[in-house]
């Protein structure tokens, strides 16, 4: 299928024409120029992938593979890879998401960016990401994707940093590059470890149906004593904890926050993030050879969900908390993908997309009706004046809370399921999790929509009442937001509202669809769990104890932060204020860092400095000056004893030729008597 390429291409041509002509057109035609140019780029590359899905869906299960060889690319060795794009049940799921949501997002930037005068740049990097993030979805071997692997981390730099006189946005954005360089680096090995395996097995690919067939080989095979498979799979897995900000590396994604709000919802929330769970759910079958790396990514992802969900309950900046909750709830995703439900993860990965999408461009409403305002203190009373962004906003908090019938509750539910199925430690921690998400979300709900107005209000107890009267003169003005930014609210709130039902489980009566369209993906890697199944029983339990667990996380927000019968301070002074001092300030990871790795690599690198500037410079400047002291040693030499011996002998041939040019009168009764007396004198001395 040829039309493959088109999805990918279509952006990029969007991207080129506006980087390139973009002010131009944004002068010549407007700023709607650009923006349908755009935007129109999106969904026609959506239009092109809801044509695949439908011929794709039209195949028998097994036979569901749509190939788009684009030409020959690498051909060195036993290296054979080919620019080529593949559609399958997984890869489909994944370009309807970034092209149907990315769509969205591009016709809300329209209406948030609406001031920027560089809105051309703007939109063509949206284009440029949406490219790099479909090559990578699409890529039919690993050196296709890790392309638009490291394309969407070029973009997210990019974007985050939109707004580059702002030191606070280029310093995010540095960070976030530099962190996902390190994960990079990482899956860069692992893709050379399992490639030279494969090659010395006979067997050189990357290609991902043939690695399906051959991984299996890998059994049994060590290097430096541990399997080659879990080596491989623990080297990817670090990119993907780059790429998926999950811990270690995750310290990135709060800080790009600093970026347009548009930015977060398509990179930080419904995309990019979600690059390391796509990555390890394709190479399911390489994985699934390597249980401890499994059971890494469990533990990874379940001490993220709740490391990160406490960090949020205690956040003001109401973007801030949704970040926190991104990384929360990838960790969900691969706590899926860490007990083997490679499919439930990915469900989760959908419905995720749909309301944190949503949740972040409703926040994007808030702030921009709210003149940038992004502190929830200072806010406050907005459900009246802004009624579309606060009911899609509170459609999308009770999915993320796990409320049925929402999309949340059943990608959620089963993750917690195959949880409990796998270890139920896990589900433990998870269930903790999701009352936290369903407690710090109707918090932001209750802080930013409902009570009085705060707008204007001073944070310092101190500060004077002037400075309050100052800011609260733009109360009156907050009001709905643009069509344009209202009706991709509505919309992505219906998925958050019915994308759940894909998934409904038996246990209720339905055939869980989504997994059904997977199962021929994960058919070759085979979805295990911990134990069988149990029984409806225990499935109808779980489900009612995480429903009555997030009903408590909504119930204690009620009574602290709209009721107010309950006061947050209490809380705040549990163990002398300790708890929450380390929540608020993030468990001070980022100063870790900074004391840690980052004052040791600058301490490593003045070391280094001082070690090239006295040992190496010295050394360099200690030969230069013996090479000068010789130099100056032997021009004096050669000036006062070689010179000197020669000047001398000149002088004394001058000398001696200037006495004997005396003699050379020119006379030749002169040159008679010389030669008479010389010959006198030879007589004389003969015959004496």
């Amino acid at each position: 299928m040829q039309a493959l390429r088109w999805i990918v291409l279509l952006p990029l041509i969007g991207a080129a024409i506006n980087l390139t002509l973009g002010s131009r057109i944004q002068r010549s035609v407007g700023r709607a120029g650009v923006a349908v140019l755009g935007s129109g780029m999106a969904l026609a590359s959506f239009a092109i992938a809801v044509t695949g899905f439908l011929k794709l869906r039209a195949l028998e299960p097994e036979s569901r593979l749509l190939l788009d060889n684009v030409l020959p690319w690498l051909h060195v060795g036993s290296l054979n890879v080919s620019l080529a794009f593949q559609l399958d049940p997984l890869s489909a799921v994944m370009v309807l998401v970034v092209t149907g949501i990315g769509s969205l997002i591009h016709i809300y930037s329209f209406g948030y960016m609406d001031e920027d005068p560089a809105l051309w740049r703007f939109f063509g990097l949206l284009n440029l990401f949406l490219f790099a993030m479909l090559t990578l979805v699409l890529g039919d071997n690993i050196l296709v994707m890790f392309v638009g692997w490291e394309g969407v981390g070029l973009c997210s730099w990019a974007l985050i940093g939109f707004w580059y006189k702002d030191h606070a946005n280029t310093a995010a954005a540095n960070k976030a590059f530099l962190f996902n360089r390190i994960g990079d680096f990482a899956f860069l090995c692992g893709t050379m470890l399992l490639f030279w395996s494969l090659a010395g097995l006979g067997h050189a690919t990357l290609v991902f149906r043939e690695l399906d067939t051959v991984v299996g080989l890998l059994e049994g095979q060590a290097l430096w004593g541990v399997p080659v498979a879990t080596l491989a799979t623990l080297l990817l897995f670090i990119g993907a904890t780059g790429k998926s900000a999950q811990i270690p590396l995750y310290v990135w994604l709060p800080d790009a926050m600093a970026g347009p709000t548009p930015v977060s919802a398509l990179i930080h929330a419904a995309t990019m993030v979600t690059a390391g769970v796509y990555m390890v759910s394709r190479l399911h079958c390489l994985f699934s050879l390597a249980p401890f790396t499994l059971n890494v990514i469990a533990v990874v992802g379940t001490t993220t969900a709740i490391f990160a969900a406490t960090i949020a309950v205690t956040q003001h900046d109401i973007k801030k908390v949704l970040a926190y909750s991104t990384v929360s709830q990838l960790g969900y995703m691969f706590v899926a993908l860490g007990c083997g439900a490679y499919a439930a993860g990915v469900f989760h990965l959908v419905t995720h997309a749909f309301f944190k999408a949503c949740l972040f461009l409703g926040a994007g409403s808030v702030i921009h009706a709210s003149h940038h305002e992004q502190d929830m203190r200072r806010m406050g009373g907005l459900r009246t004046k802004m009624p579309l962004t606060f009911w899609t906003f509170l459609v999308s908090t009770m999915a993320i809370a796990g409320l049925p019938p929402l999309a949340g509750f059943f990608s959620k539910d089963e993750i917690l399921l195959k949880a409990y199925q796998h270890d139920p430690l896990l589900w433990g921690v998870g269930l903790v999790t999701a009352g936290l998400t369903a407690f710090y979300m109707f918090r932001q709900v209750f802080l930013v929509f409902f009570g009085e107005s705060r707008a204007g209000a001073s944070l310092d107890p101190h500060a004077s009442a002037h400075a309050a009267d100052h800011h609260g003169h733009h109360v009156h003005e907050v009001h709905e937001s643009s069509a344009a930014m209202t009706l991709p609210l509505v919309l992505l709130a219906c998925g958050a509202l019915t994308a759940g039902w894909l998934g409904i489980p038996s246990a209720l009566g339905g055939n869980n669809l989504f997994t059904e369209w997977l199962s021929p993906v994960f058919a070759s890697g085979g979805e295990h769990h911990g134990v069988e199944h149990e029984g409806l029983e225990l499935e109808y339990a779980l489900m009612v104890v995480s429903v009555l667990v997030a009903l408590a996380g909504i119930t204690l927000a009620y009574l602290v932060y709209l009721r107010k019968s309950l006061n947050a301070d209490t809380f705040s002074r549990i163990a002398r204020g300790v708890p929450y001092r380390l929540s608020f300030n993030k468990y001070y990871v980022d100063e870790f860092y900074y004391g840690t790795v980052l004052a040791g690599t600058l301490a490593l690198s003045r070391a280094l400095g001082w070690f090239d500037k006295v040992i190496i410079d010295g050394v360099v400047n200690g030969a230069a000056a013996s090479v000068r002291a010789v130099s100056i040693l032997g021009g004096g030499i050669d000036k006062v004893v070689v010179d000197g011996l020669v000047n001398f002998t000149a002088r004394a041939f001058n000398g001696v030729g200037g006495a004997l040019r005396l003699a050379q009168t020119g006379n030749i009764n002169a040159y008679v008597y010389v030669l008479l007396i010389g010959v006198t004198a030879v007589l004389l001395a003969g015959a004496w």
